[in-house]
C-alpha cells in the first residue's frame, strides 16, 4: 500500500498543474495533476504535502486544507491511499520542477487537459467545495476507469481513459 498526497494550489480561478513529462517509467507520464507525492516514513500527511509543494514548486504553502482520500485500486499497479488537500495562499516564487512543466491553468481549460479519468471525478468534487470526502477509483488494464465509489455510493463511469 502507498500512502501519498495531492494538491490544488489555486489563484483566483487558475490552478497550478504539474504536466508530468521528465521522469523516466512514470506511471502519470504525460498525464496533468496537482503537486505532490509519496509520504516519507514517520511522516503525516500534511507535513508530506508541505515538503512536497517546496520540492515540486518552491511555494512554502500558508493554509493547505485536507479536503479528503481517494484509494486507487488497480489490477497493474500497487494499491495507493492519497490524501487530498488544496491551498490558495503561499510565500515563495514558483521554481522549474524536474518531474515536468508547471502551468497555471483556468479552471474552463482544466478538464480538457489530459488527465486521469478519476481525477475528473475529484477536481468536480473540489470545485464544488466538497469536504471530508472518500473516493475509491478502480482502475483495470492500467488506465480504465472502471468503477468509482464515493462515500459509499457507485458512481457512473464510462471507461474513458483521458
Amino acid at each position: 500500500m502507498n500512502d501519498t498526497t495531492l494538491c490544488y494550489i489555486t489563484q483566483g480561478t487558475r490552478t497550478l498543474m504539474l504536466h508530468r513529462t521528465k521522469k523516466k517509467n512514470d506511471v502519470n507520464h504525460d498525464k496533468w495533476i496537482g503537486i505532490g507525492g509519496h509520504l516519507e516514513p514517520g511522516e503525516t500527511p500534511l507535513e508530506g504535502i508541505l515538503r512536497e509543494a517546496r520540492e515540486e514548486t518552491g511555494l512554502t504553502l500558508l493554509d493547505c486544507r485536507k479536503r479528503g482520500v481517494v484509494h486507487f485500486r488497480s489490477d497493474t499497479d500497487p494499491d495507493e491511499d492519497m490524501h487530498l488537500f488544496t491551498a490558495t495562499r503561499w510565500t515563495g516564487s514558483l521554481t522549474a520542477c524536474d518531474e515536468g512543466d508547471l502551468a497555471w491553468i483556468e479552471w474552463d481549460e482544466l478538464l480538457s487537459l489530459t488527465l486521469w479519468a478519476g481525477d475528473r471525478i475529484f477536481l468536480k468534487l473540489l470545485n464544488d467545495g466538497a469536504e471530508g470526502f472518500e473516493l475509491t477509483l478502480e482502475y483495470r488494464g492500467g488506465d480504465r476507469l472502471v468503477r468509482a465509489v464515493l462515500n459509499g455510493r457507485t458512481l457512473p463511469v464510462d471507461g474513458e481513459v483521458n
